[in-house]
């Protein structure tokens, strides 16, 4: 029993990307930006668990990942409770420009036993910046296996933005949680 978390979309405003950990591949034949990749690092998405794709109008750009799980209950090691996920996109900002994240969506699959919670968390920031916005979302079974979809939602105004007009990199880092301790003998 896992709680699992498939792919996150990520739409921005102003989209041009440069630099990265490890290189993610793309799954698509879309056009992007010159020097445009994204890094991922954690324990939650080891080399060649992850890839995206761009979308059309190069707006927005879908990862997946194939292994960000995270799982507890009896016989379960205590190192497969939380996994966790640093997204990377290295950002040209035009002069006169900001960039932003408007919507990030979460797509997997949970399933709970009576009392044992899941939790998704996500610290979004431009390295180099003090401002971050953090988003959580907890849910508690008994849960017999459902699919889900949450969505962190920004207003551009008030987010995290890049500077203006500067080669920035943007981090996610998202991390999935379970945990049985108030019912030992509970899985999820």
């Amino acid at each position: 029993m896992k709680f699992f978390a498939a792919i996150a979309t990520f739409t921005a405003a102003a989209l041009s990307v440069v630099a990265s950990p490890i290189i993610v591949d793309a799954r698509d034949a879309e056009t992007a930006p010159a020097g445009f990749n994204i890094g991922v690092n954690g324990s939650g998405c080891p080399l060649g668990t992850a890839y995206y794709v761009l979308s059309p109008d190069r707006t927005a750009v879908t990862v997946t990942f194939s292994n960000f799980y995270a799982s507890a209950g009896p016989g379960i090691k205590v190192t497969e409770n939380r996994k966790n996920c640093d997204v990377t996109l290295g950002v040209h900002v035009p002069s006169g420009f900001s960039f932003g994240i408007a919507t990030v969506d979460y797509r997997g699959y949970y399933q709970l036993d009576a009392k044992v919670t899941a939790t998704q968390k996500a610290i979004y920031h431009f390295q180099g910046q003090l401002q971050q916005a953090t988003a959580r979302s907890t849910i508690t079974g008994p849960i017999s296996g459902k699919e889900y979809l949450y969505r962190d939602q920004f207003d551009l105004f008030a987010a995290t933005l890049s500077p203006c007009g500067a080669d920035t990199i943007l981090s996610i880092n998202s991390a999935v949680q379970v945990n049985n301790s108030a019912s030992k003998k509970g899985a999820g």
